[in-house]
């Protein structure tokens, strides 16, 4: 009987470390079949693609100069054990939560590979987002025994039921942690909400890396924390790369990204750049959203950073922004007045920080573009107006920090 256990755990990892496998496909049929989900999806899409022109147009660049921080939440539904084994899960998710932060911000020590591989994708760049993934500390939901200062990682309280959004961590993104069934590595919507208390799941062998915990060990190939870095280019609006040779317009069909050339079939394992042909050019097999292994993929392209930003910028309201420990630079009177405007508004707030590096106020258009950056000093009441000379009317993002710690919010010019 034991021989017949260990042969069937045999085949089982066997066949569950021969090809990635993703869940996105079926979780966005289930949220379309559903009127009302399909309805909320169709008006965020449209939201995302008049930010997607923005940037699209924008003949300044893409990027935030700000940093954007957007706060974490770890959950593993299944785990109730003793405080040793738990302080290991809070390793194990801060080690996926830096993976994540090396591959968007594409600081990853393997993109350096692109520089030899780039030979054969003429006119494709690597891209990269000025974000910074944090697990939250501060002001954590009530009824969950968080108290402020400890990680928002939870253990067999939410997300139960194999429930896929839990609308107590609305406003965070949250990392679910669970045996999915079926060989999936993983899944999300394709762009996700945080205000729905949407949630990234990822099977228990193939979340973070380095030797794991207790049932939750991540398993080559897809041991480094990739699946994740795959998976959550889908909560940020990215489709496969391998999604069809129709001919079209690059920037309506496929993957709807021009710099990540067409393919109508996935790859697998740790093909060599150059080995394999997509639709008319070399397929980009180390890139994020194909299906190779962890080891062998390592870089998103400038188009797909843009459309990630531009999904960003259209959820950036619904993320909380009291969570983060640095947050305490400001207390809860932080204001802006008035809001909507004319260009011209007042900031306010008590500030309990005892820095000396002044105060700094940053606003960017939807698009990234800097439109105003100014330097002011410090002081426990801090009134400032602030003037944006020649604005158009849109929303704008604002951005105030002493070099430390910050808080960001959206502003209308009317």
């Amino acid at each position: 009987m034991k021989l017949k256990l260990l042969f069937a755990l045999l085949v089982f990892q066997v066949s569950f470390a021969q090809h990635r496998t993703c869940g996105m496909q079926e979780k966005q049929a289930q949220i379309m079949s559903n009127p009302v989900q399909r309805q909320a999806s169709l008006e965020q899409q449209n939201k995302f693609n008049v930010e997607l022109q923005k940037i699209v147009s924008n003949k300044n660049g893409n990027s935030i100069n700000a940093v954007i921080r957007i706060p974490v939440a770890v959950h593993f539904p299944a785990v109730a054990t003793n405080s040793s084994l738990k302080a290991c899960f809070r390793t194990l998710a801060q080690s996926q939560v830096n993976t994540l932060n090396a591959d968007y911000k594409g600081t990853n020590a393997d993109i350096s590979n692109y520089t030899a591989d780039a030979s054969f994708y003429p006119g494709t760049n690597t891209g990269s987002l000025q974000v910074e993934f944090v697990l939250a500390t501060q002001n954590h939901p009530p009824g969950t025994g968080l108290v402020n200062g400890d990680l928002a990682v939870t253990f067999g309280t939410d997300f139960l039921g194999n429930n896929d959004n839990d609308a107590t961590w609305a406003g965070y993104l949250n990392l679910v942690c669970r045996n999915i069934g079926g060989g999936t590595l993983g899944y999300s919507n394709l762009g996700a909400s945080p205000s729905a208390g949407d949630c990234v799941v990822i099977n228990k062998a193939a979340f973070g890396s380095g030797s794991g915990c207790t049932g939750y060990v991540p398993g080559a190939p897809y041991d480094l924390g990739r699946t994740l870095t795959h998976e959550l280019g889908h909560y940020f609006n990215l489709d496969h790369t391998f999604n069809g040779c129709d001919g079209a317009n690059c920037a309506t069909s496929g993957d709807r990204i021009c710099d990540t050339p067409a393919l109508n079939v996935e790859n697998y394992d740790c093909p060599a750049a150059g080995d394999v042909m997509g639709c008319s050019n070399y397929a980009l097999t180390m890139n994020y959203m194909d299906y190779t292994n962890d080891a062998c993929m390592y870089m998103f392209t400038a188009g797909q950073a843009a459309r990630m930003l531009a999904w960003y910028n259209t959820i950036a309201g619904e993320f909380k922004s009291n969570v983060l420990g640095n947050e305490s630079f400001f207390k809860n009177d932080f204001s802006i007045y008035p809001n909507p405007n004319k260009g011209s508004f007042t900031i306010q707030f008590t500030s309990n920080s005892s820095n000396d590096n002044g105060v700094k106020v940053f606003v960017h258009d939807m698009s990234g573009r800097l439109i105003l950056e100014s330097n002011f000093e410090n002081s426990a009441s801090f009134n400032q107006n602030i003037q944006l000379n020649n604005a158009q009317a849109g929303v704008y993002l604002l951005t105030v920090t002493d070099g430390e710690m910050k808080q960001s919010k959206k502003i209308v010019v009317e």
